[in-house]
């Protein structure tokens, strides 16, 4: 009997120590196609590389060279022979007038100027512009004058002033530049800037500003003593033109002579100029100089010879 109660008694504990067991958990794999969750790392992307901008390489400056004038050049005709505007060949050579070349004389040649390239130009040496006035003429375009005086004991050389035509509202309705009809300019003496304006508005007002005046220095041989004689100067009854008439007299053989005679009104404003050339030696010259405005008053004759 008591073996029985002992029995009993086992199998009791037996049965409670498999009640208390952790339950373990379920390994059965999944099913096919069913969703499992899970927790991965995400990695973070790379820095982006910025992409170069992909420009045109610079263009190389183009080197300028010099061009020696010869007869029968004009500034517009070497121009258009190097493929160059007139206007960018004006600022390649700012010294110098379109309307007095010489035969022999450089021009410094921008190639490729029409990309813009700008040229320096030097200070000019202070002048006084005075005496500006303008003409209008009977094909609607206008003459412009001004006077510069040489003041100072040295020649000075290569004179020019951008001239800016301003209409009735004060805006600019054209602009060029302006040069004396000679190269130098003595000293003690005086020349006009002159410029035509093509159809422009009878009523524009001229605003003048000095850009090229230089110093001739003394070593400079490109310039020969001349003087004039046996001149005479006959002005109409009119007062419209002057006839005038002389000689040239060089003390050796040139390669170019001018005499410009400025034509002057009674209160000092030059109302013509006119310009005769030749190619050296002691020559008689003879022309005639009319007015664009008021009756002409005097009229100064100033020479020019050039190796």
């Amino acid at each position: 009997m008591m073996r029985k109660i002992v029995l009993g008694l086992l199998i009791n504990l037996l049965l409670l120590t498999s009640c208390a067991a952790d339950v373990e958990p379920d390994q059965t794999p999944p099913s096919a196609g069913s969703l499992q969750p899970y927790q991965t790392l995400i990695p973070s992307p790379p820095p982006l590389t910025p992409t170069p901008v992909q420009t045109e390489p610079p263009i190389p400056t183009a080197t300028p060279f010099l061009y020696t004038v010869e007869t029968g050049d004009t500034m517009l005709g070497i121009a258009l022979k190097f493929g160059i505007s007139l206007e960018n060949l004006m600022a390649a050579n700012p010294d110098i007038s379109p309307s007095a070349m010489s035969v022999g004389q450089e021009l410094r040649i921008p190639s490729g100027a029409d990309d813009g390239e700008s040229f320096a130009t030097p200070t000019p040496v202070p002048l006084n512009i005075s005496q500006a006035s303008c003409y209008p003429t009977i094909t609607q375009g206008m003459w412009c004058f001004a006077l510069v005086e040489n003041d100072y004991a040295d020649t000075l050389e290569n004179i020019s002033a951008q001239v800016t035509l301003l209409g009735a509202d004060g805006e600019a309705v054209a602009s060029q530049r302006a040069f004396t009809p000679l190269n130098i300019l003595p000293a003690g003496q005086a020349l006009p800037l002159m410029i035509f304006f093509p159809e422009v508005p009878a009523e524009a007002e001229s605003h003048w500003q000095l850009l090229t005046a230089t110093r001739l220095l003394p070593e400079d041989d490109r310039y020969l003593p001349a003087v004039l004689g046996n001149t005479l100067i006959q002005i109409d009854a009119s007062g419209k033109r002057a006839q005038v008439s002389g000689k040239t007299l060089l003390q050796e053989a040139a390669s170019q002579v001018w005499v410009a005679a400025i034509a002057y009104d009674a209160a000092g404003n030059v109302v013509g100029m006119r310009k005769w050339e030749s190619d050296g030696g002691s020559l008689a010259f003879n022309l005639t100089v009319a007015s664009l405005g008021p009756a002409i008053d005097r009229v100064v004759l100033i020479v020019e010879a050039r190796q």
